[in-house]
């Protein structure tokens, strides 16, 4: 009976086309409001750090700040670059990259499990889009059929 129902549910060509689009913005989203709250809440941030049950091998690490206005920085550049599907794949991995050192400082705790499990969906979506590439309505495919007309121009064709 779900199957069925499930098959039955409408694939309107629309909704199609704007699921690449839509699922990189939702989730550049959260990449962009908090790597702008990277710096408009930097003292609050470092206090955080400094509550983390890591913070002793945090602070080994040396001062967090330098590293929280650098983070806060890839969180912006490369959450827009991914809204706008430009250079989605390095984005991708760039913003991964720089979520999962935060997620173990901050995350990995018992009373961290929710922040934990939804930066882990948002490395799947990371993931996915690393592997998949921007999808439709990018500019990373634009760039690709404005490459490919132009190559294929100057083969005389």
């Amino acid at each position: 009976m779900l199957r069925r129902l499930n098959d039955a549910l409408p694939r309107p060509r629309w909704l199609a086309l704007s699921a690449d689009p839509v699922f990189r913005v939702l989730t550049s989203l959260i990449f962009i409001v908090g790597g702008l709250g990277h710096f408009a809440r930097h003292d609050a941030m470092l206090d955080r750090i400094a509550d983390s049950p890591w913070s002793e091998l945090i602070g080994r690490l040396g001062d967090p700040s330098p590293l929280l206005w650098l983070s806060g920085a890839v969180f912006v550049v490369f959450g827009v670059s991914l809204a706008l599907g430009l250079w989605a794949r390095l984005s991708a991995l760039l913003l991964a990259v720089t979520l999962v050192p935060i997620t173990l400082a901050l995350h990995l705790a018992p009373d961290q499990l929710g922040p934990l499990f939804k930066n882990l969906a948002i490395l799947g979506a990371l993931y996915f889009t690393y592997v998949r590439g921007a999808g439709q309505l990018s500019l990373d495919r634009a760039a690709a059929r404005r490459q490919s007309s132009t190559s294929a121009c100057g083969r005389g064709g």
